[in-house]
């Protein structure tokens, strides 16, 4: 009477199993369809320069809606990280960027804090290199939520 007890137990728990797995598969399928894309011609900076700002002693955003053609139909953020050369020396820079694209990585993650149908430019400024990365990505979250995404 026990193994029957245990049997359909057994039932639940392996169906519940599927289910996390479909689940997990389904997020990943989710999140490979959002890719970062540089903006690549001067004339795309240009256009983006000309629009919105959101400046804060970490970042600056600018943002304009997308005006990029796209050939294929996948989702892409179209978004650039600019340093200026005064800011330490390339080392330095690059590892800004890397702070400032994973911190995006994590804002596509949430589905609520970037809007894919913007483009944006974000310059990063020297003091991001000794920020903590938490309070760097409040920072971050906060400025595009108030971007009005």
């Amino acid at each position: 009477m026990v193994s029957d007890q245990e049997c359909p137990q057994e039932e639940a728990e392996s169906l519940l199993q599927e289910d996390v797995q479909k689940e997990e598969k389904d997020y990943q399928h989710n999140q490979e369809m959002t890719k970062l894309q540089s903006l690549k011609k001067n004339s795309h900076f240009e256009t983006v320069l000309k629009n919105r700002v959101i400046n804060n002693d970490l970042f600056s955003i600018y943002r304009v809606k997308n005006f990029i053609e796209e050939k294929n139909t996948k989702k892409n953020l179209y978004i650039s990280f600019v340093m200026r050369k005064k800011i330490g020396n390339a080392v330095k820079r690059n590892r800004i960027k890397r702070k400032l694209k994973s911190i995006v990585y994590k804002l596509l993650k949430k589905n609520s804090s970037i809007n894919i149908d913007y483009t944006y430019i974000v310059f990063g400024k020297s003091k991001v290199y000794y920020e903590d990365g938490l309070q760097l990505f409040e920072k971050m979250r906060k400025s595009f939520k108030s971007m009005g995404n």
